[in-house]
């Protein structure tokens, strides 16, 4: 089986691209001068703030209704990526039945078995990484329902020991919901790792079209401005 760069000049340029397009949006979300401004940066303070408000609160059904529901998401896309990963095997194992079919589309392109199965197993890399970080976001959300259980009754609020479990879960909340967010992000990704099957250029098309899409959604989009506002509102009050 071929390695990378064995494969053609323009292969090993559109994967390059799309590597360079995926570490510039991580630097653009978690460490650029920007990274504050974004619709993630605005969630996470949202959890800073729900954590805050289920304080205040005498009952906290609706706390662990929401943290079960997280737990519930993270595992449908953790289960997801496993059935990804099934899904490019059974490309590797049926790989001159693929290719037969690829042959007779109108838009094929000539290709190796060698460049299939390294098309292949990129694409098995990236959900792999996506389950990886889906089921440590489902740990981590378990482990902040048990904090949520641990914070005091709101008559403890003012004390040194509530405000440490409060920064805890806050913490913990935040740090789930990141790794959920960068599986999401594996996934967008991979959709722009798919155009590589038809081409370098197409693939470098559609990495760059996801780039794209994904920062207008960041920085950009109505969910972005609905949830500065909601902060914003927040303030006031």
């Amino acid at each position: 089986m071929n390695m990378l760069p064995q494969l053609p000049l323009m292969d090993v340029i559109a994967i390059s691209w799309f590597a360079a397009g995926w570490i510039l949006y991580s630097y653009l979300l978690d460490h650029s001068k920007f990274a504050d401004r974004t619709l993630s940066a605005a969630m996470d303070r949202q959890r800073a703030l729900w954590m805050q408000t289920m304080l205040q609160r005498d009952l906290r059904i609706v706390d662990t209704s929401i943290m079960a529901g997280l737990q519930q998401g993270t595992a449908f896309f953790a289960s997801t990526s496993i059935f990804a990963i099934g899904g490019t095997f059974a490309l590797l194992s049926g790989a001159e039945e693929v290719l037969a079919v690829f042959s007779h589309l109108p838009f094929a392109i000539e290709m190796t078995r060698a460049e299939w199965e390294t098309k292949v197993l990129g694409m098995l890399l990236v959900y792999a990484y996506a389950f990886f970080k889906f089921g440590w976001a489902y740990r981590l959300f378990n482990y902040a329902s048990m904090l949520v259980g641990a914070v005091p009754a709101k008559e403890h609020a003012e004390t040194a020991h509530t405000k440490a479990a409060i920064e805890s879960v806050t913490e913990m909340t935040i740090l789930a919901g990141t790794h959920f967010n960068r599986g999401l992000r594996a996934f967008f990704f991979a959709m722009g790792f798919l155009g590589w099957f038809l081409g370098p250029e197409v693939f470098m098309v559609s990495t760059t079209v996801v780039l794209l899409v994904l920062i207008r959604r960041q920085f950009y989009s109505a969910s972005r401005r609905a949830a500065f506002k909601s902060l914003e509102s927040n303030k006031v009050k």
